[in-house]
């Protein structure tokens, strides 16, 4: 059983846990996930698509991330999803948190914070090496085709996630 960490509005761990997926969160209390932005020196972006039996969102294109499990900070959350989903070890690459943001949705109990990093590596298509389950493909795209994604409803997280792809790519 996976448990996560509650936090309080303030982002502090308030000493409960819950269990993954037990969206009952009251008002107040968040989980908290995480998000790797990952580009290559020649300005292009990891991205990988959700496996079609994903019960949420299946099939969307989507950056490497997932909940902070208890006792977990974020930052080994980020780096742990990003080798678990993509088989890239990030622990050597340039970067790390660029901000933050939160949702709250007390209708359904999910009330979560978001940390976004961002990595930089220099890495190939062979290298990358999917998690079985999660995803059913990857991309290495420009910032051009993510916008497009993003445009057409098919990119997660888009609207908070195109600020860090517009600083990554300003480096």
């Amino acid at each position: 059983m996976e448990l996560w960490d509650i936090y309080d509005r303030e982002k502090r761990v308030t000493g409960r846990t819950m269990e993954r997926d037990d969206w009952r969160l009251r008002e107040g209390e968040y989980h908290l996930s995480v998000l790797g932005v990952m580009m290559r020196p020649d300005g292009k972006y990891l991205i990988t698509k959700r496996a079609a039996g994903k019960a949420w969102a299946p099939g969307s294109w989507e950056v490497p991330g997932g909940a902070v499990q208890a006792g977990e900070t974020s930052e080994e959350a980020v780096r742990r999803e990003i080798l678990e989903e993509t088989g890239l070890d990030v622990s050597e690459a340039s970067g790390g948190f660029l901000y933050d943001y939160h949702r709250e949705n007390i209708k359904e109990g999910d009330n979560y914070f978001v940390d976004v990093y961002r990595f930089q590596m220099d890495f190939s298509e062979d290298q990358v090496r999917l998690q079985e389950g999660e995803t059913d493909g990857f991309q290495i795209a420009d910032l051009a085709e993510i916008e497009q994604y993003g445009e057409q409803g098919e990119f997660l997280h888009y609207e908070s996630l195109k600020r860090a792809f517009h600083r990554m790519s300003e480096k």
